[in-house]
């Protein structure tokens, strides 16, 4: 997945919530809390969190400190002259 594909399924979970207040509101429910602008507050945390996460797990998954299974790989690695 790409990172364009990512805000796109992010883009379309706001608009999914702009959806549902735009529901809330046709039938004379109005919360407080559940705006635009919180909606779009929320977009702008997950368009940032996301890929945040996905770094940190891509770094997670490319160190040979975390795991016994990684350690174990990198000595394999420096014995064949790999590494």
């Amino acid at each position: 997945m790409t990172s364009d594909k990512l805000k796109q399924y992010i883009a379309l979970f706001g608009g999914l919530l702009s959806a549902i207040l735009l529901f809330l509101q046709s039938l004379g429910i109005d919360l407080t809390w559940f705006t635009d602008d919180t909606i779009n507050a929320f977009v702008e945390v997950l368009l940032n969190a996301v890929p945040f996460i996905l770094v940190i797990y891509g770094v997670y998954k490319n160190t040979y400190i975390v795991t016994k299974k990684a350690k174990e790989q990198e000595k394999a690695l420096k014995e064949e002259g790999l590494k």
